[in-house]
């Protein structure tokens, strides 16, 4: 199952760092959230990703052209026609494919670029810009377990983000944006879709969030995987910060890798 990451957004309101790189570039403890966020896929044995790239991507794809050469230990010979010699490296198993999904293209519009390198088989679906300790191999088994078209993992922080109404039989039966008067449950992303979540999605033009979700929602297709854990989404420099002194501490819950 591959794992897509959309990347491609502009970050504004972290403006100090991603006026120089895209957001899930920004570093936490010397690595960028995007590779926070693919380990904790990895560490679950989903090594096969989609990045949807758009506002400076060539930022990305330089550092994933350079990745083995920035983790390895290397001599460079000069004296014989700068030849160089790898000693060691600590490279993923990784298979990453980098997409041009547009500068402008919304949330809709980046997963629908995609659709080709994902052909008929249900993927993975989640932003660069939040890391977590959900576990995905339990998140994929209750994708599978109900047979509905889109599972979104749902988790109790405060009222910035998309609202889920949910049943007690765990269907969403409704998404809609946040109200002045909500709290409580929100889209965390960490999502699982059916290859018919296409069906949905117009165009470039097309905010995943808003029609698509709300629309198949609507059809009853939407499942919440309640996740207590950990999830911090890295919105502004405060975010940021807060991050970085969990990663500092040796102990942040999202690393499950070490």
């Amino acid at each position: 199952m591959k794992v897509v990451i959309l990347a491609g957004g502009f970050g504004t309101r972290i403006s100090e760092e991603s006026h120089l790189k895209p957001k899930p570039m920004i570093e936490i403890g010397c690595k960028p959230i995007l590779w926070h966020i693919m380990k904790g896929y990895s560490y679950y044995g989903y090594n096969e990703f989609v990045i949807c790239c758009g506002y400076k991507q060539h930022i990305i794809k330089e550092w994933f052209a350079n990745y083995y050469l920035h983790n390895s230990n290397v001599t460079f010979d000069f004296t014989r026609e700068n030849q160089m010699e790898v000693h060691s490296n600590a490279v993923e198993p990784w298979k990453v494919t980098l997409v041009d999904t547009g500068f402008n293209t919304m949330t809709g519009g980046r997963v629908k670029r995609i659709q080709s390198y994902i052909g008929e088989e249900p993927f993975m679906l989640t932003y660069g810009d939040a890391v977590s300790n959900v576990d995905i191999r339990k998140l994929v088994e209750f994708h599978r377990s109900h047979g509905r078209i889109a599972t979104m993992t749902a988790v109790n922080v405060g009222q910035q983000f998309g609202v889920l109404e949910i049943g007690t039989d765990g269907i969403v039966q409704k998404f809609r944006e946040k109200d002045a008067v909500d709290g409580g449950v929100i889209n965390a992303g960490f999502m699982v879709l059916n290859p018919d979540i296409f069906r949905y999605i117009e165009g470039d033009s097309t905010v995943f969030e808003k029609e698509p979700i709300e629309r198949v929602a609507m059809d009853g297709q939407l499942m919440a995987y309640r996740h207590t854990g950990f999830w911090k989404c890295m919105d502004t420099q405060r975010d940021k910060q807060q991050l970085e002194d969990l990663a500092a501490s040796g102990n942040a819950p999202w690393v499950l890798w070490n």
